[in-house]
């Protein structure tokens, strides 16, 4: 038979014309991402709470540098795991033991109020477990795709959508539970879940034929289904793989590199003076009417993802179902736990008189509005209205920086050296969608950029150095946001937000004239 995509033949049949395999890594990278983003949104609140909060009451400078060391390491290690991966154990094997260690991780979080000691072993169990997980994971979607071209990157966009996925319900439910009911339930919550996926993606491995088993035997199926696919003419156009041409790519992954510190370093502060913005300096106290309006909305925007995702669910049971029963199995069970906690959630707040937006609540606008957004992108990248990488990469960049833009004005009335103020949350909910907007511009074109551009045999590892970009993103926004207050005091917290405004765009402007350059040195990948 015709093979179009990498692994076996029930690979070949798709789900929203991508092969099936694609969203069981979707479900999987899904359930982590949960587990990430619901720690991650907890962290910075959990840490600077009061002690009668059962907090750890952290001043706000030392809780975001925790917060960046925590966030930029969980990119370090993916470089040892990927060349791990590359060397020694295939992406397949790397990935179910990540998912394991990052199980342990949540599983002693959960445990921080027995002993201080519980909740550090599981950052170190967090940090370890997703070096493992995470380039190879992104190693393995690159390789379902025989052709290098759109095709790629709006599979690449799909995956996304399922990260984001995973990161809304993480932080809307990890994050609701963590400051309604209790931090350690929340913590918890993110493991189960890290458990669960890690089941369904070793229960439905097969799919993905020899691919992930070793780099060799991924060179192997990949030679093997190119021989049953008719090239297209944008595939046969691609530059042989010469030391210059290879040279070249290697550059342009660079650049790349180099300018998503500056998106990441200021996209960052989501979850660090972002959250404090929103814990401190916003209006979150909702009663009558607008409490009402809040419900209604929350709950909207709570279901129509969840029926959005439960239908791709369907989708890939009806195609899968057959030959990976158990997978589909463990799958359906994660959904039917998380919809009962929905519906729960949403119960108890519809009976509440009146209601304060949890501070972790805006971090959900970011996935919520990929969610909505990735599909469109997709079709635009897909389209003849498709750019460069490297002209998205600066349209990124501007948008990133317009959201702070709206930050620095809301922030504006709020007096220099203000601990608390009560500012509209409409500022944050425009910044969380422009940053949306720019981040489906950077983030998935980027990891579809480092699969088409790596040789085959270093595409590992190169997704472990593109984390390493990442890395130093995040480890310098967490150490920047933590001079929020000192700048605050001495300037407003105006300025600290027009520092994330300008940086950014000044590196769109860098990148626009690099452009040119890139699309030269790339060698005919589009």
């Amino acid at each position: 038979m015709e093979y179009k995509f990498g692994g076996s033949e029930t690979n070949q049949k798709t789900v929203l014309g991508h092969p099936s395999g694609l969203f069981v890594l979707f479900f999987t990278e899904m359930w982590e991402r949960f587990s990430y983003y619901g720690m991650r949104a907890l962290l910075v609140l959990f840490l600077t709470s009061s002690l009668l909060e059962e907090g750890w009451a952290w001043e706000r400078a030392d809780a975001l540098v925790l917060y960046g060391w925590y966030t930029g390491l969980v990119y370090l290690t993916p470089i040892i795991g990927g060349l791990i991966a590359d060397k020694i154990m295939g992406y397949r094997n790397a990935i179910v033991l990540g998912a394991f260690i990052m199980t342990l991780g949540h599983a002693s979080m959960a445990l921080e109020g027995i002993s201080t000691m519980f909740f550090f072993v599981g950052l170190l169990c967090l940090i370890l477990g997703n070096g493992l997980f995470k380039p190879n994971i992104s190693s393995i979607v690159g390789q379902l795709y025989i052709g290098q071209g759109k095709e790629k990157d709006a599979g690449y966009t799909i995956f996304y959508m399922g990260i984001n996925s995973g990161a809304f319900l993480g932080i809307l439910l990890c994050g609701y539970i963590g400051e309604k009911v209790g931090w350690h339930y929340g913590f918890g919550l993110a493991g189960i879940f890290m458990f669960l996926g890690m089941l369904q993606f070793y229960f439905a491995q097969k799919i993905f034929g020899k691919i992930g088993l070793s780099p060799a035997k991924t060179e192997e199926a990949l030679a093997e289904a190119k021989s049953h696919h008719t090239a297209t003419a944008e595939e046969q156009a691609v530059e042989p793989e010469s030391p210059k041409v290879v040279k070249d790519r290697m550059l342009v992954i660079g650049i790349f590199a180099l300018f998503t510190v500056f998106f990441w370093w200021a996209f960052e502060q989501a979850g660090g003076s972002m959250t404090i913005f929103a814990s401190d300096y916003t209006d979150r106290a909702l009663a009558g009417n607008a409490a009402m309006t809040f419900k209604i909305i929350n709950a909207i925007i709570t279901l129509v993802p969840m029926v959005v995702i439960s239908y791709v669910l369907i989708m890939l049971f009806k195609q899968t179902f057959s030959k990976f029963a158990i997978s589909n199995v463990w799958l359906g069970l994660s959904f039917v736990i998380i919809w009962g906690i929905v519906i729960w959630m949403l119960k108890k707040e519809f009976e509440a008189d009146a209601t304060e937006v949890p501070a972790s609540w805006f971090s959900v606008l970011n996935s919520l509005f990929i969610i909505l957004f990735a599909p469109l992108f997709s079709k635009i990248w897909e389209s003849k209205y498709n750019p460069s990488g490297p002209v998205k990469f600066a349209i990124g960049l501007v948008l990133v920086g317009l959201g702070f833009a709206v930050l620095a004005y809301g922030a504006s009335t709020i007096p220099e050296g203000a601990k608390t103020a009560a500012v509209s949350l409409i500022f944050l909910v425009i910044a969380y969608l422009l940053h949306t907007l720019g981040e489906l511009c950077v983030s998935p074109v980027g990891l579809s950029y480092v699969s088409k551009l790596a040789p085959l045999k270093l595409v590992s590892m190169m997704f472990g150095i593109w984390f390493v970009a990442n890395f130093v993103a995040n480890l310098l926004g967490g150490i920047t946001g933590s001079y929020i207050d000192m700048i605050s005091e001495e300037y407003g917290l105006s300025t600290f937000f027009l520092i994330f405004t300008i940086i950014p765009i000044s590196a769109a402007a860098i990148m626009l004239l690099l452009n040119p350059m890139m699309k030269r040195k790339m060698h005919g990948v589009q």
